[in-house]
């Protein structure tokens, strides 16, 4: 009765943003959904919790004038399979990327992270699993919740994550009129009525909200924090001055700890800001690349 039911290509996906551009290709024992678009230097595109590659919409086509832009759905989020064991924790999910870049033969030279999205691209460079010149961390979720909160969100996570009750009733209560705008909202973004109604075919689905909760259930930041002072490539934390989601501080937090990294605000714009602004971003993004690539970055 209470089984997951995982979004559809043939229903939720039936008009996906840039669909024309997806494919789905086998790897490290998952069936992904990955965007590809463009030509140029790899850029690897990661998302974050609960949403998928919808959320490059228009990011996306924009950069792919100038790069190979790649664009996954990240385990059990979307319309790539849930991994079983570790593989929703942040080094599970590292590995599992890592397996996939593999097989479609692309090492990224820059690497984007959108909130936990972007803990994922500085795992898997902080670990060598790839090699890339720049990240960029867009309203990047890199810190653990201060205080409790950092041992009661993912305890709530996991205890939501084994009810199936809550996944029906989360489910259901996405498909009301306005509920997921109102929750976007809540992050400081309002988006277009296309990427509202993405989220709202895979927020209507169990199998997407139960991987996003496991996401959540099993997210372990500390190691990450105490590896940042490694890294060794240049990172930009774009910080949206309205994100209600992820506090611009963060980013100012995360900067003290990396001494090649860059902090740019956006004013005005929310969690979702590569949403809501995407040629905005896409230069920023670009500047970054070009600040990366000057010899005395080198």
């Amino acid at each position: 009765m209470f089984g997951l039911v995982k979004p559809d290509w043939n229903r939720e996906g039936r008009d996906w943003p840039n669909r024309e551009a997806s494919r789905f290709i086998l790897a490290a024992g998952l069936r992904w959904h990955v965007q590809v678009m463009g030509k140029g230097p790899a850029m690897l595109l990661l998302h974050g919790t609960g949403a998928a590659t919808h959320s490059w919409r228009d990011l996306a086509p924009n950069l792919a004038r100038d790069f190979t832009v790649v664009a996954p759905d990240l385990p059990g989020h979307g319309f790539t399979d849930t991994p079983r064991g570790d593989g929703l924790a942040l080094n599970g999910m590292a590995r599992e990327i890592t397996g996939l870049l593999d097989v479609l033969q692309v090492a990224p030279e820059t690497v984007v992270g959108h909130s936990a999205g972007a803990a994922v691209a500085l795992r898997m460079t902080l670990d060598r699993r790839i090699e890339p010149r720049s990240v960029v961390s867009l309203n990047g979720a890199l810190r653990p919740f201060p205080g409790a909160n950092g041992h009661i969100f993912p305890a709530l996570a996991q205890l939501l994550f084994l009810n199936p009750v809550a996944q029906q009733v989360f489910a259901w209560r996405a498909q009301q009129p306005g509920a997921v705008a109102r929750l976007l909202e809540n992050t400081g973004s309002r988006i277009d009525a296309r990427g509202l109604r993405a989220y709202a075919a895979l927020l209507g689905t169990t199998g997407h909200i139960a991987g996003a909760l496991g996401m959540m259930a099993r997210w372990d930041l500390e190691p990450l924090v105490a590896d940042l002072p490694r890294l060794s490539v240049p990172l930009t934390l774009v910080a949206a001055e309205g994100d209600r989601a992820v506090p611009p501080k963060a980013a100012d937090a995360v900067h003290a700890r990396v001494p090649r990294s860059t902090v740019v605000r956006l004013p005005k714009l929310g969690h979702l800001a590569h949403e809501e602004a995407p040629a905005l971003v896409a230069d920023v993004i670009r500047d970054a690349v070009r600040a990366a690539a000057a010899p005395e970055a080198v």
